[in-house]
């Protein structure tokens, strides 16, 4: 983090590593609690370990990062030359990460700059990128965040998971919590909207969400340059399938990650997550 502008994010943006090394992005890791054992995402959980922790329904909960892991950070970077921080977090509707962030920044040795993205995984991932473009250009810390908070605005996220069941444990759905009633018997469609989890569509099978997934994703991505991310939980298969069938289906496609998530999301939706990030260039 040399550069005069440092771009921090949370472990929820699910960036490539090498990605992160090149753009000198650093990330913060949210905590996943597995009975008794706090583990760091990214580092000290791996998504198979959780996806059977979840399957034997063992209790499986997740947390933020402290303020003081976010003041190390700011510190680090400040060390390391940065003059001001961008400091970039998954929507504070699903996470107490951003006041934690807010907290330590207020006693960070250089400005700091905290944004909601009101997004998460590569939905936040892709907002980190805009930033981290821009500073890698020059930019102070205003044209970083406007590059940020202009990649959310147009940015959308659709889910498809197997069931309900997990976002309801963890009090994640918003206002699709009245819905669940019906909701729970059959495949449910998700959008991230206001920073929150809303259920969209309800679909009877698995097979007919999926492929009404593919047509909303192509339908928001049309002919514009466009980059792609489709995430899962334990459905490899599924997920490459579907990328396949996106690399055919959008003409302005530049590029596409296809990765499975990380703990902490993984924890909230279940195995059988399906998720496709649909971000404008």
């Amino acid at each position: 983090m040399s550069r005069h502008v440092a771009i921090v994010t949370d472990s929820t943006a699910y960036l490539p590593q090498r990605t992160m090394e090149r753009h000198g992005i650093t990330t913060v890791p949210l905590t996943v609690v597995l009975g008794d054992r706090a583990l760091e995402e990214g580092t000290e959980i791996s998504t198979r370990s959780l996806a059977q922790a979840l399957q034997k329904r063992r209790p499986v909960t997740t947390s933020r990062p402290s303020p003081q892991q976010f003041a190390e950070t700011y510190r680090k970077a400040a060390e390391a030359g940065a003059t001001g921080i961008v400091s970039l977090h998954l929507s504070a509707e699903l996470s107490g990460t951003y006041d934690a962030a807010v907290a330590a920044a207020r006693e960070a040795p250089v400005p700091v700059r905290v944004v909601d993205t009101g997004m998460v995984a590569m939905a936040l991932g892709f907002c980190a990128l805009s930033a981290a473009e821009a500073a890698e250009n020059g930019g102070t810390v205003d044209e970083a965040v406007t590059a940020a908070e202009k990649r959310a605005g147009a940015t959308s996220a659709y889910f498809y998971v197997d069931t309900l069941d997990y976002l309801r444990r963890g009090g994640r759905i918003g206002a699709a919590q009245a819905l669940l009633g019906s909701a729970l018997a059959v495949k449910p469609l998700l959008q991230l909207d206001g920073g929150r989890i809303d259920l969209l569509e309800k679909v009877r099978t698995a097979s007919r969400a999926i492929a009404r997934l593919e047509e909303l994703v192509a339908d928001r991505a049309g002919s514009a340059p466009v980059d792609i991310a489709v995430h899962h939980l334990a459905a490899h298969e599924r997920a490459s399938a579907l990328a396949d069938r996106l690399r055919a289906r959008v003409p302005g496609l530049a590029d596409l990650h296809v990765s499975e998530v990380g703990a902490v999301i993984g924890a909230h939706t279940g195995p059988g997550l399906l998720g496709v990030v649909v971000s404008p260039r």
